[in-house]
């Protein structure tokens, strides 16, 4: 992005209650909080700290970012998922600053490796007024194709892409290994991009058929016809779910 649009607003939510990881944003890595280091790369990008909120579930986590001076809002740690946090989110911010917001970020608070040029390259995607934008990458390890806890996307490329340049429209969203046939496969890397009306469309939507079946938020988008603007990138933030998942973290972050 030339100019940061101050309508633009990037949302982490954030909260304690995990299965394989308990406490997972408070987790420490060489001294702060992950939570922290999510927050340090996602202001890196944007280059505004007021434009980068944390969406709290939890007591514990507004008082780690106000310590070290990021804007943060507490919302009801029962919400059902991390969109309806977002949301919950930025209507408040919408209060305290007298705007009414146009493109909204949501960045994992579980990704302490974030390259900050990811936030970038997925909010410029909504500027062509797609209901919301995402990021691939194409699968190298074979062993991930049929891996159900990589999500695949289904992409149809533009014309004009180019392989330094690669954009096109997300046709679906799975756990299976897909599409058949020869050609490379795409890993689906978590961040969403919003127009701000279609955030708000989202999440009063009751979940899909195929959501449920495939346990992927982004397929209720898809199957009310929204449009999902997706680019392809080089590089794949590692998400945090597990023990191992930190101490690849916090091998990846020494100084």
């Amino acid at each position: 992005m030339t100019e940061i649009n101050k309508k633009l607003i990037v949302t982490i939510p954030a909260r304690l209650a995990a299965t394989r990881l308990p406490n997972k944003p408070l987790a420490d890595i060489h001294g702060r909080p992950m939570i922290v280091h999510v927050w340090e790369r996602v202001v890196a990008a944007i280059g505004s700290g007021d434009q980068v909120i944390v969406a709290a579930g939890d007591a514990e986590i507004v008082d780690v970012m106000q310590s070290v001076g990021g804007r943060v809002v507490l919302t009801d740690p029962d919400l059902p998922s991390g969109s309806d946090r977002v949301f919950r989110a930025i209507q408040e911010i919408e209060k305290q600053d007298g705007i009414t917001l146009e493109h909204i970020i949501n960045v994992q608070g579980d990704l302490p490796t974030l390259a900050p040029e990811l936030v970038k390259k997925t909010a410029d995607l909504l500027q062509d007024g797609s209901d919301m934008a995402s990021l691939v990458a194409e699968i190298k390890d074979p062993r991930e194709i049929d891996n159900p806890n990589v999500v695949k996307a289904v992409v149809s490329w533009d014309e004009a892409s180019t392989e330094q340049e690669k954009v096109g429209r997300g046709l679906y969203f799975t756990r299976a290994a897909a599409p058949s046939g020869d050609g490379p496969y795409y890993h689906h890397i978590g961040i969403y991009g919003y127009q701000r009306d279609a955030l708000e469309k989202f999440v009063n939507l009751p979940p899909s058929t195929l959501e449920k079946r495939e346990k992927l938020e982004q397929l209720r988008a898809l199957e009310d016809g929204m449009t999902i603007r997706l680019a392809c990138v080089d590089t794949i933030p590692l998400g945090v779910d597990t023990h191992e998942d930190l101490e690849k973290a916090r091998k990846i972050l020494q100084a």
